[in-house]
């Protein structure tokens, strides 16, 4: 048996960054950029009015009472003549600017009469509602790092820019495998001697959270042949295999003798920690192989722990989920186990939840982190400072 420490560092060790691949820049929400990003154009392009109203020139306003309203400029049109002395033009919001006018006042401090602009704004400035042409980026500036995370608004940025695809570090294909003789689907009567099967929907949803939707298939039995087959049918076809239950030393536990079977070459077998020491941990050819424990809170506790970070590495993510913070409730353990307890964290402090045994979710659904509590230390009070992994 590992220690916790050791078991990340072997995980890190036999994992690497993916390739890259280019998708469409509508696909890419929630991926990693692959490539430095420069642009190829000035945003605006052009001087660009900043709202409805009319476009003049300053020195004109001095001299003026009135200016003569000679064209009409609307989005999307390009001006093809200069704006000439006193003279100015009704422009709108996101049109370009004509060669000459300085300055753009709303409409709402003008009057018009016989096509004739009256200006009723004392405070307004030689500039004022023009967006210069580069004003937010010029030609050749780089306008997004490689292996930075995909918004929303870095999707709208991009495509201003006019980006249509991009490329990125790839998402690992996953195959689930949930086993036991025990499990009953969600939505059908409870048989007895049953329980309902809710680590498929555990993982499928975490594995959502970085846009991946897993092969799934649900209710291995217990035996040692159909698990041998299922597992090595699919090894060639998929990055990481996530098998749940079965993993343990018990009559009915195969997992650890079909991946045997299979070939796959075991990295570790069980961690000096809690939940989820029976944790296996495997590799063959290009194919790594997580065995989880069965018991629910500690399946979704080592997806977090163990294979969430290792998912960010592959997909090129550099996010830190860890932090310190200080307790706010007291707690004991025995030592030569690393405890990994739900938790709640607000207002920069973190309170251990209730309810940690391994086959309970309820604390899961109230958590919005992990708090690790070291091997060698018992005793932890209000106060002390624990590192925290944060969820989501």
């Amino acid at each position: 048996m590992i220690s916790v420490s050791e078991a990340q560092k072997l995980i890190a060790a036999h994992t690497n960054i993916f390739e890259t691949i280019t998708v469409p820049l509508y696909e890419a929400t929630g991926l990693v950029s692959a490539e430095n990003i420069f642009s190829t154009i000035n945003f605006p392009p052009f001087n660009q009015s900043a709202m409805d109203g009319y476009g003049f020139r300053m020195e004109d306003l001095d001299e003026n009472k009135s200016l003569t309203i000679t064209d009409e400029i609307p989005a999307g049109v390009f001006p093809t003549k200069p704006l000439l002395s006193n003279s100015s033009v009704r422009i709108f919001t996101g049109a370009p600017v004509p060669l000459g006018c300085n300055t753009i006042v709303m409409q709402e401090k003008v009057t018009v009469i016989d096509n004739k602009l009256f200006i009723n704004d004392n405070q307004i400035t030689i500039g004022a509602n023009i967006r210069t042409q580069g004003f937010q980026t010029k030609i050749g500036d780089l306008v997004l790092e490689a292996k930075t995370k995909i918004t929303p608004g870095v999707v709208g940025y991009l495509a201003g820019l006019g980006f249509d695809k991009i490329k990125v570090f790839r998402k690992p294909n996953i195959f689930v495998i949930t086993t036991g003789n025990e499990l009953n689907n969600p939505g059908n009567p409870l048989e007895n001697g049953k329980v309902y099967e809710c680590n498929s929907y555990s993982l499928h949803a975490a594995l959502s959270e970085y846009k991946i939707e897993p092969k799934i298939i649900v209710g291995v039995i217990d035996n040692e042949t159909e698990t041998t087959e299922v597992i090595k049918q699919n090894i060639p076809h998929f990055d990481i295999i996530l098998l749940s239950g079965g993993v343990s030393v018990g009559d009915y536990d195969f997992v650890s003798k079909a991946l045997e079977n299979c070939g796959v070459q075991k990295i570790f077998h069980k961690v000096k920690q809690k939940p989820g020491k029976p944790l296996y941990f495997g590799k063959i050819n290009n194919t790594i192989i997580f065995g989880l424990p069965g018991n629910p809170s500690a399946l979704l506790s080592c997806f977090y722990l163990y294979i969430s970070p290792i998912i960010k590495k592959m997909m090129g993510f550099k996010i830190e989920n860890k932090t310190l913070l200080p307790l706010t409730n007291s707690f004991t353990k025995k030592a030569g186990l690393t405890f990994f307890l739900k938790a709640k964290m607000e207002e920069n402090k973190v309170t251990i939840l209730q309810a940690q045994e391994s086959f309970l979710m309820s604390s899961f659904a109230y958590a919005n982190c992990i708090v690790q509590l070291d091997e060698d230390k018992t005793e932890f009070q209000i106060g002390d400072l624990v590192e925290v992994y944060l969820l989501n």
